[in-house]
């Protein structure tokens, strides 16, 4: 069955943005002319996903907007002629897409956001998660398309992976591999957020997954874990017990933009393209 559903947790606060943040999304902020949300939501379309589904809060209306028709800006743009324009909004996202929008009542995690998409997600599909703080630019081709094609070849979930320093191990879910020399990397186990001195590789798991529909079940029963949150890496831990896994080492550039200087940096990286031009 092919991958065609994308979850986007995108419930977050975002305070090491404030104070912008207490008036816009923070994947609302602009990576030169575009909104964060719209390069991983450009990146889940270009993988064939044609159901993306929002895990959002209360502070979030501006999402739905973005995605949504605006009638009266594109009645306006075309009375003055403005073609150019009126084609960008009105192409922000494909006619055949179907965008969904499920509320996160309290912030518990990330494994409990992307179980609040749960009742669209059935046990026997695979599904891709997109964290949007993630900004990564794919080569040859965008990240979720190099997971979701992995996942054709294998039939199993597939998690992105990157090497990282081993002083930075403790802020990110790390994998054991099987064996680390081999592509796609056959996962062993993981953890979330281990200190260097126990930490198995210095694999780090990028923020895109394609997961088994089976994860939901588990992410209910899922205790809460490091940071008092119920953790995607542990019910991922608990899927493992069950069912093959494996990593692909992602092709690419990738900035975080959960904080300034990986924001800058992309928009840095994002703006020569016009340069260029």
């Amino acid at each position: 069955m092919p991958v065609q559903k994308a979850v986007f947790p995108v419930a977050g606060l975002g305070t090491r943005f404030l104070p912008a943040t207490k008036a816009i999304p923070k994947e609302m902020l602009t990576v030169v002319d575009r909104p964060i949300i719209d390069y991983a939501v450009r990146e889940a379309v270009e993988a064939g996903c044609e159901t993306l589904i929002f895990v959002t809060g209360r502070t979030k209306n501006a999402i739905a907007d973005y995605f949504d028709r605006n009638p009266d800006l594109e009645n306006e743009l075309e009375a003055k002629q403005k073609k150019d324009a009126l084609e960008i909004v009105r192409n922000i996202i494909p006619s055949h897409i179907q965008c969904i929008y499920v509320r996160q009542s309290e912030a518990l995690g990330l494994g409990h956001a992307v179980n609040c998409a749960s009742p669209l997600i059935t046990p026997d599909e695979h599904f891709a998660v997109l964290l949007p703080d993630d900004l990564i630019d794919g080569y040859p081709v965008g990240a979720m398309k190099q997971l979701i094609q992995a996942h054709d070849r294998e039939h199993c979930s597939v998690l992105a992976l990157e090497q990282v320093a081993w002083s930075e191990v403790e802020k990110y879910g790390i994998i054991k591999p099987v064996n680390d020399s081999t592509t796609p990397v056959q996962i062993e186990s993981i953890v979330e957020k281990p200190k260097r001195d126990a930490a198995p590789s210095n694999w780090s798991v990028v923020g895109r997954y394609v997961l088994s529909g089976s994860i939901m079940p588990i992410l209910q029963n899922v205790q809460r874990g490091t940071g008092g949150e119920i953790q995607l890496t542990d019910g991922i831990s608990a899927l493992l017990a069950t069912e093959k896994m494996i990593g692909i080492p992602l092709s690419g550039k990738r900035f975080d933009c959960g904080n300034k200087v990986g924001f800058l940096e992309a928009n840095l990286h994002f703006g020569l393209r016009y340069l260029d031009k």
